[in-house]
């Protein structure tokens, strides 16, 4: 944490620095299971990974001397945003059928994994609306990403420019975690210092003006220039050693997206996948499938030592963010993640045979755990005696109609876990070596 906020406080950072923080996110994602295996892990540690390149080797400085940015990085993170967007648009067109009749968008507010409150606003929008809306996704993921290979730069900020607003959009409509402003970052790089000169001050305009005509308009520089060009100082200036790592960097960048071609050119494609044990480079997709019924799986405990007795009191436990009492206004919370009601997101339309972590919950919960406490919003048993029975009950939500008092409507479907105590789950913790 320390070392983050050095770099966001500073606005600066070294090689060193930027791999520790790869290397410490990256044990967090390989040690964190179920906990870390959401697709934008494996998209942070990318955009960590080009960005170790970025910086200089030892300088902590905004702008330091002799170290413009590589080009082959500035390829890089156009590369990654190329593949963001057209990993998400072909495993749409290649999947559900609603993306190709164009009436995803009458669904996906809905039943999308935590809405926030403008989530409930654009379901309600006319059915011509949510056509133009799947049109739109496909212009962006489909259509513009291809003018990353094109030398315009008109071009280039034209399709970075609309990234970015596309980003935004699903921010403000959403609660995707951080997933969205991290695929802002890529998307940044389609820009030139001339496109963010009004950004900066007057005295940091200067700075950069002297540090281009000392060394070269870098990002512009083609690796293989020659060093005697007179376009190329900064090989002039950084040596042979440093053209050469990244010319190895630029050959490794490419070798590991052989695999992430060939997955994106296959009718089955697999979508946030990584391919080699560091996530260097991956493959990437969203909502290949929209669900059409939005289904919650609400977790109850009794202080009745018989779960099945006619006056039985259940009293829920409330999440952060995740449809619970349909009073309750969604939340806003982008870019937090709230992990735990993102999986209970996934076990609504599975059973919790396939999220075993259920179990392990329930478990916790029965004991009043304190580790678990953090995860919930609230906890009815806090403060007193445990629960003697947990359960979890699968009910049907939808948006209310324009005009309720509530956000939400909801019918139960039915037990999804029936009643279980610590005795009854003695047998599954032994299974999976938990401790109960």
């Amino acid at each position: 944490m320390a070392l983050a906020a050095a770099v966001f406080v500073t606005g600066a950072a070294n090689m060193f620095g930027m791999a520790a923080l790869w290397a410490l996110y990256t044990t967090l994602v390989n040690v964190g299971q179920r906990w870390y295996e959401f697709g934008w892990e494996s998209q942070l540690l990318e955009t960590g990974f080009l960005a170790i390149w970025a910086v200089p080797a030892f300088a902590w400085r905004r702008f330091p001397d002799g170290h413009p940015t590589p080009y082959v990085v500035v390829l890089g993170y156009r590369w990654l945003i190329m593949r963001i967007m057209l990993g998400a648009g072909l495993i749409k067109i290649r999947g559900d059928p609603c993306w190709r009749d164009l009436t995803c968008m009458d669904y996906f507010y809905e039943t999308a994994p935590n809405p926030n409150p403008a989530s409930w606003y654009a379901h309600h929008m006319p059915e011509w609306w949510h056509r133009l809306e799947v049109l739109g996704n496909h212009v962006v993921e489909l259509a513009l990403p291809w003018l990353t290979i094109l030398p315009w730069r008109a071009g280039l900020m034209a399709n970075g420019a609309a990234q970015v607003l596309f980003q935004g959009i699903l921010i403000a409509t959403g609660n995707l975690s951080f997933l969205n402003w991290l695929t802002i970052v890529p998307a940044l790089w389609y820009f030139d210092d001339g496109a963010w000169a009004w950004a900066f001050s007057t005295r940091a305009r200067r700075r950069v003006d002297a540090l281009n005509v000392r060394y070269g308009h870098a990002a512009a520089l083609p690796l293989w220039r020659s060093d005697d060009s007179a376009e190329a100082p900064r090989l002039r200036k950084s040596g042979v050693a440093w053209c050469a790592v990244h010319a190895v960097l630029g050959a490794v960048l490419v070798w590991l997206s052989v695999p992430i071609v060939t997955n994106l050119l296959s009718p089955e494609q697999r979508m946030n996948t990584s391919f080699g044990p560091w996530r260097i480079v991956n493959t990437y997709g969203a909502f290949g499938s929209v669900t059409k019924t939005r289904t919650e799986v609400v977790l109850e405990g009794t202080a009745s030592p018989d779960p099945r007795a006619p006056d039985d009191q259940w009293a829920e436990y409330k999440f952060p963010c995740k449809p619970g009492n349909v009073t309750r206004a969604p939340c806003l919370i982008s870019p937090y993640h709230y992990r735990l009601d993102w999986l209970m997101w996934f076990a609504a339309f599975q059973s919790y045979q396939h999220n075993p972590w259920l179990l392990h919950l329930a478990g916790k919960l029965l004991a009043n755990d304190a580790a678990a406490a953090p995860l919930l919003a609230r906890n009815p048993f806090d403060g007193g005696p445990p629960p003697q029975f947990i359960r979890a009950v699968h009910y049907e939500y939808t948006f209310a109609p324009p005009g309720s008092s509530a956000w939400w409507t909801r019918k139960r479907v039915g037990i999804y876990l029936e009643p279980v105590n610590r005795r009854s789950l003695r047998q599954a913790f032994d299974h999976f070596g938990w401790k109960l």
